[in-house]
């Protein structure tokens, strides 16, 4: 296999990201970056159920 010293599109670094098309990478970052790390009630309330459902398993396998 053959492989070019430059990619195809300068804005994709990666292998993979240079086969997609342009279309498709175009809108990797449109969120804010402080609004990717910001806690939501969805991402508690998830946490908290796996949490419970981790403890219920533990306490069965060792009853």
């Amino acid at each position: 296999m053959r492989r070019s010293l430059v990619l195809t599109d300068e804005q994709s670094r990666h292998p993979f990201r240079s086969t997609l098309p342009a279309h498709v990478r175009s809108d990797e970052y449109a969120a804010p970056a402080e609004s990717l790390w910001r806690l939501t009630q969805k991402d508690v309330r998830g946490f908290a159920s796996t949490y419970v459902a981790v403890f219920a398993a533990v306490l069965v396998f060792i009853a």
